[in-house]
């Protein structure tokens, strides 16, 4: 039985697992769920017994099967990758089961983002810079407000602020250099002119740092976990009164990024902005790789400002979609 691999694989098909890796690591993908999820899969072959090269159709929909307490978008991710696997085993002459797109179970659940009113933004922005340091973070107080604003005034994904390092911030020229981020994707953010000149009052607070060094480094000097933000951020919608849905309902610190693309776009439908030529910038500056992403916020921007779609039929028609109702 396979022991050499890399990343632990030890079915029958773990060379092939390797390949496939190796290829979409060769792509551009990160690919670090999808490589969890495969390693899953791996353990499964080797308790199904599979002696033979090859991803057989029963096997397959036996680990495909909902579990009970899994999500549909979880089962839609365990799918894909196997769709994925299974088309490159085929690729390479072997014998390999593709599930359809009728195997995932349907979710009757619409995810409709959280996003803080303009009032519940000063509010959290008050509570925010009033911070204390404690015994175990004392320099919250000041990275924590320039945390919050990168999120909620740049639309940053929480993990890439957190590790971004000295180099990447020049506040010389006013760009924040993105690197790796989702997809393995380097990308320039330039932060509104009030903010940089915060990250610069921020910076004034160190000597001589390092250009490797965290720039918003928490109290062992490495990134501050995601889930130490997330604390943070619900004792302060605690404290401002801000109601939160419970798991699943937000406010999330995700919802920030969303709140910031729909207030780029309302933005620019009240300015009478060509939308066709503004949205692929969108999509640039929050480091989407496609459109597709960035055309989400139109839904929302239609749904959340329904006064400003209706001046805007006119002049972008059919660039915003309507939602289908079931």
């Amino acid at each position: 039985m396979p022991t050499d691999s890399p990343n632990g694989f030890q079915s029958v098909l773990s060379v092939c697992m390797e390949k496939f890796l190796q290829e979409k690591y060769a792509c551009g993908y990160a690919y670090r769920e999808a490589t969890r999820i495969l390693r899953r899969l791996d353990d499964f072959l080797v308790q199904e017994g599979l002696a033979t090269c090859e991803l057989p159709g029963p096997i397959a929909r036996k680990w495909l099967a909902k579990k009970a307490h899994e999500s549909a978008q979880t089962q839609r991710h365990r799918i894909t990758l196997v769709r994925q696997f299974s088309r490159f085993l085929l690729r390479l002459g072997y014998s390999a089961y593709v599930p359809d797109s009728t195997f995932a179970t349907r979710s009757t659940a619409t995810f409709v983002p959280r996003m803080l009113t303009d009032e519940e933004l000063r509010k959290f922005f008050q509570a925010v810079d009033a911070l204390k340091p404690t015994a175990r973070s004392s320099l919250r107080q000041l990275i924590m407000p320039e945390v919050f604003r990168l999120l909620f005034g740049c639309g940053f994904r929480a993990g890439e602020v957190l590790k971004l390092r000295v180099r990447d911030v020049d506040l010389n020229q006013g760009i924040i250099t993105v690197r790796q981020g989702k997809f393995r994707k380097d990308r320039l953010v330039p932060p509104a002119l009030p903010v940089v000149n915060r990250l610069r009052k921020y910076a004034a607070h160190f000597e001589n740092r390092p250009p490797d060094a965290i720039f918003f480094p928490g109290p062992s000097g490495r990134p501050f976990n995601l889930s130490t933000i997330y604390k943070v951020f619900r004792q302060l919608l605690l404290q401002c009164g801000i109601p939160h849905g419970g798991r699943g309902k937000g406010p999330r610190i995700h919802d920030a990024r969303h709140l910031f693309a729909v207030r780029v776009l309302r933005r620019w439908y009240q300015d009478g902005e060509d939308l066709d030529a503004k949205l692929p910038l969108l999509a640039t500056y929050l480091g989407h790789v496609n459109l597709s992403g960035t055309q989400h916020y139109l839904h929302l921007t239609a749904e959340l400002f329904p006064e400003i779609t209706a001046r805007a039929d006119a002049a972008f028609g059919d660039v915003i979609p309507r939602r289908i109702e079931p």
